[in-house]
């Protein structure tokens, strides 16, 4: 990044009306909730320097989305200065000049074209979830929050890092209708409908990481629920409609940004 990219950026960042002047009300919402996603991330310590991403289907349309700009720590995105990416990973709309990490054009391009109901997806390198996805058995059903996403649980094996777009159908194929993924090697991915949806799933599945390893850590030997008693919980998680409880957590959250620092709305 160089100076005066920098400079331009941080005028940018105190400005964000000029944006907010260029898109829908329905895209500006998106945008607020897609930065508090982020400053969320940087607010629990999931964030992984400038690297990693959430992005977010821009509203009204089918091949657009959100992306963070490449340069950015996550405690400094704001609405205005995320990206507009279109389907073919070209940029639409960026005030900052920084553009994006390819790494998050190959990943989260191919889940938003593959998924219409993915209109929010998370991808992180959380400690605990990278040091799952390098065990061989992968999650392991030991407590209750495990359980209750085993079956919705997908599976990527890892090819190097995330550059080459013929990954994609590859990656979309394993995700299938799924809506977590432990990126075997690198981290954790979640899907949702919507932002809090999409940030709910990565909390619940790091923390399942946090879970394991800690019970692992403590030598041991573990106590893992008979196949009946995990097939009951299977089935007593199985979503029957909207979840009700989701967007009482996310708005939840949100108050608790807003108390610590509510410049993600700029």
């Amino acid at each position: 990044m160089t100076v005066s990219t920098l400079t331009h950026t941080r005028s940018t960042l105190a400005n964000g009306s000029k944006i907010r002047d260029q898109v829908s009300p329905e895209e500006w919402n998106t945008r607020v909730d897609l930065a508090a996603c982020y400053r969320l991330v940087a607010m629990y310590g999931w964030d992984d320097l400038v690297f990693t991403h959430m992005s977010a289907r821009v509203p009204g349309t089918a091949d657009q989305y959100l992306l963070n700009p490449m340069g950015l720590l996550f405690d400094e995105v704001t609405a205005s200065s995320l990206v507009k990416v279109a389907a073919d990973g070209s940029v639409l709309l960026d005030e900052t000049g920084l553009g994006i990490n390819p790494g998050g054009f190959v990943i989260h391009g191919a889940v938003h074209a593959a998924r219409s109901d993915a209109h929010c997806v998370i991808h992180l390198h959380t400690i605990e979830s990278v040091a799952v996805s390098c065990q061989k058995e992968g999650l392991l059903p030991l407590q209750q929050g495990a359980m209750m996403m085993a079956a919705d649980v997908a599976y990527h094996d890892y090819e190097g890092v995330a550059l080459d777009v013929e990954e994609r159908a590859r990656l979309n194929a394993d995700l299938g209708q799924k809506n977590y993924m432990i990126l075997r090697n690198h981290g954790l991915l979640t899907a949702g409908a919507t932002i809090g949806e999409a940030f709910i799933r990565a909390y619940s599945l790091h923390r399942a990481c946090q879970i394991q390893i800690a019970a692992q850590s403590g030598g041991a030997g573990l106590l893992i629920p008979s196949f009946g008693v995990r097939e009951k919980v299977t089935q007593q998680s199985r979503p029957k409609g909207p979840s009700k409880t989701t967007p009482l957590a996310w708005a939840a959250l949100l108050r608790r940004l807003d108390r610590h620092d509510p410049t993600y709305k700029d």
